[in-house]
C-alpha cells in the first residue's frame, strides 16, 4: 500500500485527496505556489512545500519542482488530481523512471488517448461506435478541406492534442471552413504547441454524457454508471448530473459495456471517463477518453456509495477492485453546481478577491468540496472554480429542489459567483423537464444572460 503521497494539485481537488489519504492512514504531502501560502489544503497535509512563484507555469506546471518535493518529503507516490499535469504523459513517465507511483494510468496509455486521432482508431478497430472523421492527421487547409467535403458539413476541427474546448472550431459550410481551420489551427499551437489538425463530422445539439470507469493491475473494468454533463458554456461544464434523465436502462447497459470495451482496448489503468455524444434517435459516439479523476465524480459516488479516490489509490498500490459489475447498483439521483469567482453578467469575467463572509448549507443529502474560507484570497492566476455543491435525492425532481434550496443558503461575499445563475439554470423549466443538451446555454436566456459561444 502506498505509505505516503505527495498531491500536486491546488483547492478542492487537492483538499479532497488529503481527506481520502487522512481516512486510508496515509501521509500526506502538499505542494502549494506562493500565491496559496494560506491555502486549505497546504494546511491539512502532514507536510507542506513550496514549489514556487503564482503563475502554474512557474509552480504547479514545473515538474522539476514537484519531484524534487517528492524526493525530499521521502514520497513514494503522485496524485495529479485533475488539470495542470493530470494527463501529462511526460511527467507519468518521470514519476516511472524515478520510481514514484503515479496515481493513475501508465504514461504510455495516457500518450496513446491523449492524441484524439490514435484514440479514435483504437475505438474503432474495437468495434466501439466513433463519429466518422479524418483517419490520420490534417497537417494543412488544403487537405483539410478535401476531408471536410467527404466526410459532410457541419464539421468540427480539433486539435490532435488538447483539451478544455481550446482548439475548436465548428464549420456549417466550405465558405467557414478556412476562417475555422485556421483559427482552430493557431489556437491549438498557442495552448499545446502542436498545430496537427482532425476533422470529423459535428452532431447538433448532442447530450454529453461520460461513463465512469475503473480499471485495476489485474485485467479488471468496470463502469459506474452515467454522468450527464450537457450544461457547459464554451465546451466547460457547469451543471452534472447522474443518472441522465435522457438515457434508458436498456441505453445505459449498452453504452455501459461500449465505455468497458473502449478501457479494455486501450489497456487503461485507474480511475478514467469514457465521453460521449448521445443523438436524439439513440446513437452515440465515442468522443473521448480522459485518463483522471473529473471534477464531476462525486455525483458517482452518491449514486454508488463508492469512493473514486479510495479506488485509484488502492488501484495504484496494486490491490484488486473490490467490487464487480453486477455488484454496482446506482441508488437515487445527484447534482453538481460548479460555484465559480465570476460575472455572467459581464460576459462570465473572473472575480479574484479576498472572501470577507461565507457560509455553506448543511443537512442530509448535501455535500460541499471546496478550499476556500472566510477571509481567503482567490488568486487571479487559475480557474475560477471556488466549490462543487453536490446534493442526493431519490428522484431528480427531488435532486433539483434541493439544490435550489442549497444554493439559496450559500453567501459568497467579497467576490463576484456565478450561484444565481446556476440558481436560474435548474428552475428553467427545459431543465427540469430533461429537455435540454450542449447548446442549451446560447439557446435559452438565462438570468437575462445568453451565452455567445466562441
Amino acid at each position: 500500500m502506498i505509505r505516503k503521497l505527495l498531491v500536486a494539485n491546488r483547492g478542492e481537488i487537492a483538499v479532497r485527496i488529503i481527506r481520502a489519504c487522512r481516512e486510508l492512514g496515509i501521509e500526506s504531502v502538499a505542494v502549494y505556489s506562493e500565491a496559496d501560502k494560506d491555502s486549505l489544503h497546504a494546511q491539512l497535509a502532514d507536510q507542506a512545500v513550496c514549489i514556487g512563484p503564482g503563475p502554474s507555469t512557474e509552480s504547479y506546471l514545473n515538474m522539476e519542482s514537484i519531484i524534487s518535493a517528492t524526493m525530499t518529503t521521502g514520497a513514494d507516490a503522485i496524485h495529479p488530481g485533475f488539470g495542470f499535469l493530470s494527463e501529462n504523459a511526460r511527467f507519468a513517465q518521470i514519476c516511472e523512471k524515478c520510481g514514484i507511483i503515479f496515481v493513475g494510468p501508465p504514461s504510455s496509455v495516457i500518450r496513446s488517448l491523449g492524441n484524439k486521432q490514435e484514440a479514435r482508431n483504437t475505438m474503432e478497430a474495437a468495434g466501439v461506435p466513433v463519429i466518422p472523421g479524418t483517419k490520420g492527421a490534417v497537417l494543412d487547409i488544403d487537405a483539410g478541406k478535401k476531408e471536410a467535403d467527404r466526410i459532410g458539413y457541419p464539421v468540427i476541427i480539433k486539435a490532435a492534442l488538447g483539451g478544455g474546448g481550446k482548439g475548436m472550431r465548428t464549420a456549417f459550410s466550405p465558405e467557414e471552413f478556412e476562417k475555422a481551420f485556421l483559427t482552430a489551427k493557431k489556437e491549438a499551437q498557442m495552448a499545446f504547441g502542436d498545430g496537427t489538425m482532425y476533422i470529423e463530422h459535428f452532431v447538433e445539439n448532442p447530450r454529453h454524457i461520460e461513463f465512469q470507469i475503473l480499471a485495476d493491475q489485474q485485467g479488471n473494468v468496470i463502469h459506474l454508471g452515467e454522468r450527464d454533463c450537457s450544461i457547459q458554456r464554451n465546451h466547460q461544464k457547469m451543471i452534472e448530473e447522474s443518472p441522465s434523465a435522457a438515457v434508458s436502462d436498456k441505453l445505459r447497459r449498452k453504452m455501459g459495456k461500449a465505455a468497458v470495451k473502449a478501457a479494455k482496448a486501450a489497456h487503461y489503468v485507474n480511475a478514467g471517463t469514457i465521453e460521449f455524444l448521445l443523438e436524439k434517435d439513440e446513437n452515440f459516439y465515442f468522443m473521448e477518453m480522459n485518463t483522471r479523476i473529473q471534477v464531476e465524480h462525486p455525483v458517482t459516488e452518491w449514486v454508488t456509495g463508492m469512493d473514486l479516490v479510495k479506488e485509484q489509490i488502492r488501484i495504484a498500490s496494486g490491490l484488486p477492485l473490490q467490487v464487480s459489475q453486477k455488484d454496482v447498483h446506482v441508488q437515487g439521483h445527484a447534482i453538481e453546481c460548479r460555484i465559480n469567482a465570476e460575472n455572467p453578467e459581464k460576459n462570465f469575467r473572473p472575480s479574484p478577491g479576498t472572501i470577507s463572509d461565507l457560509h455553506f448549507p448543511g443537512g442530509q443529502g448535501i455535500r460541499v468540496d471546496t478550499g476556500i474560507y472566510s477571509g481567503y484570497t482567490v488568486p487571479p492566476y487559475y480557474d475560477s472554480m471556488l466549490a462543487k455543491l453536490i446534493v442526493h435525492g431519490s428522484t431528480r425532481e427531488e435532486a433539483i429542489a434541493k439544490m435550489k434550496s442549497a444554493l439559496g443558503e450559500v453567501v459568497i461575499q467579497g467576490v463576484d459567483t456565478n450561484i444565481d445563475y446556476q440558481f436560474e439554470i435548474l428552475s428553467h423549466p427545459d431543465f427540469q423537464s430533461g429537455n435540454f443538451n450542449v447548446g442549451f446555454l446560447s439557446t435559452h436566456e438565462i438570468g437575462g444572460v445568453k451565452v455567445n459561444e466562441i
